[in-house]
């Protein structure tokens, strides 16, 4: 027997009316709902929606708070690359990309992979990027109370990709800053770290 199972959950009762508003949504659309490579699509269609809005579920701060460590470090510290996939809540088409974040610590530091974390809660809400980044910026500045923190966050928004103007190689960044990072010193040497390979 396995020692671990990862496992999702989801409500049943959630699901079947998801489920049965996904069938009319194909039905309006002019699928036949019974042909065999759609007949389970409204069940997988509301799992999906409910894995991929989740975070309205969490409590991120909570994330953050678990694994607060007291720490004399005081130089900043970088989590580059975060992969992330939300969805835009003007069409609930996805957008994706990379999220970079710092934080100058005041006294405790947080594990790694719990930023991470946030990002991921606050990304499986719909969402338009810029709040994305800013609930990011302001979760992290209000639980840890850094000396300093920074969100950059990249993105490519398939709403603009496969309709509308359908630009395919458009890119959209947006960035919050706080504390020691409105200082242009200190924001100009993160900005150097997340555009530097230093491997």
């Amino acid at each position: 027997m396995a020692s671990y199972k990862n496992t999702e959950e989801y409500n049943t009762e959630v699901t079947e009316k998801l489920a049965a508003n996904f069938s009319e949504i194909l039905k309006g659309i002019g699928e036949d709902v019974e042909r065999e490579g759609i007949v389970k699509t409204p069940e997988r269609a509301a799992k999906a929606m409910q894995f991929l809005t989740s975070g309205h579920c969490e409590d991120p701060a909570a994330i953050l708070k678990g694994a607060m460590f007291a720490e004399d470090y005081n130089d900043m510290v970088v989590v580059k690359d975060i992969e992330l996939y939300s969805l835009c809540e003007h069409h609930i088409l996805p957008f994706f990309g990379k999220a970079h974040i710092a934080y100058i610590p005041n006294g405790h530091i947080v594990g790694l992979s719990k930023i991470p974390r946030v990002v991921d809660v606050f990304a499986r809400r719909l969402q338009v990027q810029e709040r994305l980044t800013h609930d990011i910026l302001e979760c992290i500045n209000t639980t840890l109370k850094p000396k300093g923190v920074a969100v950059v966050i990249e993105a490519s928004h398939m709403c603009m990709m496969m309709r509308g103007v359908q630009k395919q190689n458009s890119v959209t960044t947006t960035s919050g800053f706080r504390g020691q990072f409105e200082k242009i010193e200190t924001r100009n040497e993160f900005l150097k770290l997340i555009t530097s390979n230093l491997s």
